[in-house]
């Protein structure tokens, strides 16, 4: 049992673990039953641990790291030239291959990078850090990369793509605003929820089925501006990485994807200080070491001054004279290294986004607050050249508040979901053949999902107790790469998982009328309702030869939290619910299959995906509901539940080196949905179902100085319900609606352009050098004593970005509204559609500096 207990850290990190000790029986429940499938599902790969042949074989490990700022490089190829045999850096940095004695050839590769080999003589185990140099300024690679072309051949896992920062700062900018999860839209598989708005959802699925994590911290509302951009500062940000075609066992909890997003651990060789000027933000990064070569830090902070700008320009009489908006963001990380085995990483976000409206000609008053906070300690442990474990504490939170006062009345709504979470991953690389996963983590959730509070002077309105769900939610796991032969390779895995709602709570006995009958008291800790889920997954590789390949998978997930949305978008207004004893957990099933193919040496690389998801449980509001129905009521019983079918094709065409690079993504795609409750119980189109979606990204380097850059998007408008008539009622004209989401927006294009210049910095010195001269001929000095300043040899850099969003004006629409002219007594009334679009042509510019 020793292995179970550490599964989690102590229970003085977790602010009711009285209620986690209570849970402990499960977590042993939990355990026997992992052990139990792991020896059933797994038994014929662990056995061929033991089966070692008559030669001799060590152990090559250590970590690969970026030369000039001490950053570990996440999936870099480590292998031996002579068999092929190797690995990849974890996200760690960390690799390790088991071979057989002998002489070899070591070989380090990432992108970007300059290769680097050595001759090794392996006749014991062997620890070989290595720091690889950035050659990016000669070396062009695509904005998108999936670990390289031999990758998107020879890797079992299928839809998953990483995301360069560097490059993504040449593409279009809206308003000049770098914005990591504009980009994830334009890869096949993952749509935008409409026009302005940072949300996003792959293969059919909602907002709320994607699992974001900022250094292991779930991020609960990824965007800022009402969802205008991301959360995600790209200074701050060091590797991202979108999985969509079916998550390895280590990731739990939500039904349809996993945006992976590392921070910097900063400089630990010198200081930098970098940052941008835009058109409505400012960014400042500052980062170096603590002791070199042994700790580092960085700071990224980001705010917006539309409040400043704008205010200037406002007439003093205009009522929203005092009102103003801006958002903020602060990333931060120190990391240490205590030995050659050990390390410690501290990091934690925190940003928020503020609204307020105060009117000079009433004593109205408003405010919006709403953002993220997370934090997370990480303890890095090689217990040997095999074996590394990484143990997490981690804290995330998030807040939702809107507040109006009028004259003396005050009234406040609010929203949240704060979790303690911990978490331990082990990684064990018994040979080249295994790459073996294991662990499991913990959770204390603390729900929000609607409260209020009202007062009138001194008096206070009696609106309920603030409404709060507690939860306990784990999950352990196993997975193994198993390369069964040079040309078949499978990643197998299960992963089982646990669910409790618990007090304490009261839940509200109705009858049919609605009316409150009874009430049922829980008390802290009581189990209300318990859920367990197994959850296997599968991904092949099938190598036709060296520059195609067959993949195909298979998923099956669980989540047991939900996102409840009102509107066609996600909004901070949107609540988190956890599963009670009436939502039940989400639950999907998924096949994929493609193939894949690289072209010219790996220059060009292609793929074609088919997939179908199956979900159940899904979860609406019901017709007519308000989130603030769950005042003195359980909010549980606003919702209705369902199920949903999505499937599609998606193709994918890249051109990763070269000056002229770029892909070119499509997606045919058919998303429904079949509410009991909803549409007469008849099956309807989700309100993100596109049945056509192309993304074109190119960007062309000219030269040193100039890179140039273009985004084109087309997709299918979104489904919506109108209006399809009207009749007169007791004096009143009432609506007659059509078959939910019946209607279609129109198509949805843009095309974006970007320019961005870079400084010849060599030029300015020269010319420097030699005003300098001049001075020293004028006084008869010898030219040859000149010294030159050292400041003018200083590592500094700047570009400016132009970019120009939606170049030809395209009016998209953001949503449409109905209005009526005439009369409808004489039957002279008309009803005329208006659309609203949101974004003419922009164009913006942004300079970058790094010094």
């Amino acid at each position: 049992m020793s292995f179970y207990r550490a599964l989690f850290l102590p229970k003085t990190i977790f602010p009711h673990h009285k209620a986690m000790i209570n849970f402990v029986p499960q977590l042993q429940k939990m355990a026997r039953s992992l052990f139990l499938i792991t020896l059933f599902f797994f038994s014929p790969f662990l056995s061929s641990f033991s089966q070692t042949n008559s030669a001799e074989k060590y152990t090559i490990s250590g970590y690969v790291t970026e030369e000039s700022t001490g950053e570990f490089l996440i999936g870099a190829n480590v292998y031996l030239v002579e068999n092929k045999k190797g690995a990849t850096t974890n996200v760690y940095g960390f690799y390790s291959i088991t071979v057989e004695k002998g002489d070899y050839t070591l070989a380090f590769s990432f992108i970007g990078y300059r290769d680097t080999t050595m001759a090794i003589k392996l006749d014991k185990d062997l620890r070989i850090n290595i720091s690889m140099l950035d050659i990016s300024t000669t070396v062009k690679e695509v904005v998108v990369n999936a670990e390289g072309s031999e990758k998107n051949i020879k890797g079992t896992q299928m839809g998953t793509f990483n995301i360069d920062i560097d490059n993504i700062k040449k593409l279009p900018a809206f308003m000049g605003e770098v914005d990591i999860l504009k980009m994830i839209q334009l890869l096949p598989g993952v749509s935008s929820a409409g026009e302005g708005n940072a949300g996003f959802y792959v293969r059919g699925g909602g907002p709320d089925q994607n699992l974001i994590l900022l250094d292991e911290a779930v991020v609960y509302n990824a965007s800022h501006l009402f969802g205008f951009f991301s959360v995600f500062n790209a200074d701050a940000i060091k590797d991202v990485q979108l999985i969509k075609g079916g998550m390895p066992a280590q990731y739990g909890g939500r039904l349809s994807s996993v945006l992976d997003i590392n921070m910097k651990e900063g400089n630990n060789k010198k200081f930098n200080v970098d940052g941008g000027i835009g058109i409505i933000s400012s960014r400042l990064t500052i980062q170096g070491p603590i002791k070199k070569d042994t700790s580092s830090f960085i700071i990224s902070a980001r705010r917006t001054y539309i409040d400043v700008l704008a205010k200037p320009f406002i007439p003093k009489s205009k009522p929203g004279r005092n009102s103003g908006y801006y958002f903020y963001d602060l990333n931060t990380k120190i990391n240490y290294r205590l030995s050659d085995k050990d390390r410690l990483f501290v990091s934690g976000y925190f940003g928020r986004d503020v609204f307020d409206f105060s009117s000079n000609k009433t004593e109205f008053k408003s405010s919006i607050i709403w953002g993220n906070a997370t934090a997370c300690l990480r303890w890095n442990h090689l217990f040997n050249d095999k074996l590394f474990m990484n143990t997490s504490a981690i804290f995330s939170d998030y807040k939702f508040e809107f507040g109006a006062l009028q004259d003396q009345f005050e009234f406040k709504l609010f929203s949240g979901i704060r979790d303690w979470n911990g978490k331990v991953d082990f990684s064990y690389f018994p040979n080249t053949k295994h790459n073996i996963k294991f662990g499991g983590n913990y959770v204390y959730h603390t729900f929000t999902p609607s409260g209020a509070s009202a007062k009138s002077g001194e008096v206070e309105f009696d609106l309920g107790e603030i409404v709060k769900l507690y939860a306990h939610d784990a999950a352990i796991y196993f997975n193994d790469d198993y390369a069964i032969t040079d040309l078949f390779a499978i990643s197998a895995g299960v992963r089982y998982s646990y669910f409790a709602h618990i007090g304490p709570f009261d839940r509200y006995v109705k009858d049919n009328f609605g009316n409150i009958t009874d009430t049922i008291f829980y008390k802290h800790g009581d189990k209300i309702k318990d859920y367990t889920g197994l959850e296997p997954r599968a991904s092949f590789r099938y190598t036709l030869n060296e520059n195609s390949s067959i993949k195909g998978g298979y998923t099956q997930n669980y989540q047991y939290i939900h996102l409840a949305s009102l509107s066609a978008i996600s909004l901070p207004t949107d609540v988190w619910f956890p599963s009670t004893e009436i939502v039940k957990p989400q639950f999907s099933t998924q096949y994929a299959l493609g193939y894949f193919r690289n072209f010219k040496n790996g220059t060009y690389e292609s793929s074609i995906e088919v997939y179908y998801k199956d979900m159940r449980n899904l979860i609406e509001y019901k017709e007519g509901s308000q989130p603030e129905d769950g005042v003195k009521d359980n909010p549980d019983n606003s919702f209705t539940f369902g199920k949903g079918y999505s499937y599609g094709a998606e193709f994918f065409l890249k051109k990763a080196l070269g000056k002229f690079n770029g892909w070119i993504g499509y997606t045919l795609a058919w998303t429904e949905r079949q509410f009991e409750d909803l549409n007469k119980g008849k099956v309807f189109p989700a309100k993100y179902d596109r049945r056509h979606d192309v993304s074109v990204v190119l960007t062309y380097d000219l030269n040193e100085r100039w890179s140039f850059s273009t985004i084109f998007i087309y997709a299918t408008g979104n489904a919506g319900t109108v209006p399809i008539g009207r009749y007169m009622y007791e004096g009143y004209i009432v609506n007659e609606y059509g078959e939910r989401n019946s209607y279609r927006l129109a198509a949805y294009h843009r095309l974006d352009l970007s320019a961005t210049y870079t400084p010849d910095r060599s030029k300015k010195i020269a010319k420097k050098k030699k005003k300098l001269e001049a001075k020293y001929l004028k006084k008869g000095k010898d030219i040859s004593t000149i010294e030159i300043p050292k400041r003018w040899a200083k590592n500094y850099e700047s570009n400016w970005n132009f970019s120009v969003f939606n170049a030809y004006n395209r009016m998209n629409p953001y949503y449409i509204y109905f209005d009526t002219e005439g009369d409808f007594a004489s039957g002279s009334m008309t009803v005329k559609a208006y659309q609203v679009s949101l974004f003419p042509v922009l164009p913006s510019v942004t300079w970058n500096f790094k010094f």
